[in-house]
């Protein structure tokens, strides 16, 4: 008979099978049939989906939770939101910006958002951002994997010290290169960080991450010189574009040229759903883009496309609660990706994918890997992106971290149940 530190039995796993998961030591040591094993911890998920822990690729953790501080983007604008972060990243203490990022952590993993790469602002010659957010990945480290990645918001180039903080914050111990090539003053000096900063990831072994095109200009085409220097290097598989909205905007025989060179150079996307269509197309009148790349085409080349969450409650977004599962239902409505097949992808977007974009090691429910999961009060992943259900346990590297209560609606209404669920399953 075997025992297990926990067992969680009876749930429905992403592909529809249902099994029992044994953990031991902080790994998954068996699924399938465990009946008559026995466990320091029972967790009944019967009836209930058992996902791997959600992952967001694209967050800024030291500006979260800051919205209204200093004061409130009235335009709605990309560019109001950063003059307002550039005031609070002088105003802001250390202490101020891990307070607020444990904050979000919590909210994180009572959510099963176990993973989270956040860009940081190198600007700043005081680098408190990269001071505060070290000291935040080393609190969280037991139970949420932060990735940091090295953000010169004012520009690699366009800053007077921007080359020099982002390698100081680099030998801090900040793990991957961002950049952002259309913030530079012109498109030559675009060109010119993106082959700089791809130098510094290949002498240094680390991944990329680019803040790339996020404009409504179509005529905004870092992503070409990105996956030029990613083949010039082999930096194949080691980068990703983040954002890619001028694409929404490009011709159609551009994009033609411009997704093959993408695929062949093996480079991630992540587009930001709730953030591009707020902030996008904001100099539009009607017809309004809404400035979401695109999904289904790049997908279609082979190209991996991860959903992510960018902001929450910070300069540039109002809104916001952590969960990608809000990020993957709206990027669902967007994208009009409505096909169950679609909608099933879009579950494994902010589970699967963005793992696979962050290198996650040991992620995923298979024997051996960490005991890293979520029980959610839904029957499948499609059903979970239209609930955007209760996360009834979270476990994080073998320890139960989150639980809640099942909360079913009490009714009052003559004749009919006492209470109401709004899980629904389509007729088979």
């Amino acid at each position: 008979m075997a025992t297990f530190d926990i067992l969680v039995i009876g749930g429905t796993l992403p592909d529809g099978t249902i099994a029992d998961i044994g953990i031991t030591s902080g790994r998954i040591a068996a699924i399938g049939d465990l009946a008559g094993s026995e466990a320091g911890e029972t967790i009944d998920a019967s009836g209930d989906l058992v996902a791997p822990p959600f992952v967001d690729p694209h967050f800024h953790m030291d500006a979260t939770l800051s919205y209204g501080t200093p004061r409130i983007n009235a335009s709605g604008t990309l560019l109001e939101g950063i003059n307002l972060w550039g005031e609070l990243r002088e105003e802001a203490s250390v202490d101020e910006m891990v307070a607020r990022a444990l904050e979000y952590c919590d909210w994180a993993v009572s959510l099963g958002l176990l993973a989270i790469r956040s860009h940081v602002d190198t600007t700043p010659d005081h680098l408190n951002t990269v001071t505060a957010m070290l000291e935040v990945q080393e609190k969280v480290k037991p139970y949420l994997d932060l990735q940091l990645v090295a953000f010169p918001q004012d520009g690699f180039l366009r800053s007077p010290t921007g080359r020099e903080n982002l390698i100081r914050a680099l030998d801090m111990g900040v793990e991957v290169v961002g950049g952002i090539p259309h913030f530079e003053r012109t498109m030559a000096d675009g060109a010119a960080s993106l082959k700089e900063l791809c130098e510094i990831a290949a002498d240094r072994g680390l991944l990329v991450d680019i803040h790339c095109d996020e404009t409504d200009d179509p005529l905004s085409r870092h992503i070409e010189a990105l996956a030029y220097e990613t083949q010039r290097l082999g930096l194949q598989g080691r980068v990703t574009g983040s954002h890619l909205t001028s694409m929404h905007s490009m011709d159609n025989y551009y994009v033609s040229k411009l997704l093959p060179l993408i695929a062949e150079a093996e480079i991630s996307a992540i587009p930001n759903p709730l953030i591009n269509i707020t902030l996008q197309g904001r100099h539009d009148s009607y017809p309004k883009r809404r400035g979401l790349t695109r999904v289904k085409e790049m997908q279609a080349m082979g190209i991996r496309v991860g959903w992510g969450q960018d902001c929450v409650r910070d300069p540039w977004y109002s809104l916001g609660t952590g969960d990608m599962l809000d990020v993957a239902f709206m990027g669902l409505h967007v994208a009009q990706m409505t096909s169950p097949q679609e909608m099933a992808r879009c579950f494994t977007m902010v589970t699967e994918e963005n793992a696979k974009i962050l290198h996650l090691d040991g992620y995923g429910l298979a024997v051996g890997n960490m005991a890293s999961l979520v029980v959610l009060d839904a029957g499948d992943p499609i059903e979970a992106l239209r609930l955007r259900p209760d996360r009834l346990c979270v476990i994080s590297k073998g320890k139960v971290v989150s639980k809640q209560a099942r909360n079913d609606a009490r009714l009052a209404l003559p004749g009919r149940p006492s209470s109401v669920r709004r899980r629904h399953k389509v007729p088979s």
